[in-house]
């Protein structure tokens, strides 16, 4: 696995395995995924990547948080 950070375009690119991109795949509007010839995933590519990383480091500690006080 192989990450790279575009700084000046905020973008994310995370390479899976090697090979040539058959198709990709728009998950969310900031979100695609690329896929082989087999369809299996090799790459994704994140637009705002730092907002995204950010927002989702935050709801992630949140939810743990809001589940920690429940449990007490």
């Amino acid at each position: 696995m192989e990450i790279n950070y575009f700084k000046e375009e905020d973008i994310m690119h995370i390479l899976i395995s090697e090979g040539p991109e058959r198709v990709s795949a728009e998950i969310n509007p900031n979100i695609t995924l690329e896929l082989d010839e087999n369809r299996e995933i090799i790459g994704i590519e994140i637009l705002e990547a730092s907002k995204f990383i950010r927002d989702y480091i935050l709801e992630t500690a949140q939810i743990k948080l809001v589940c920690r006080k429940l449990v007490r």
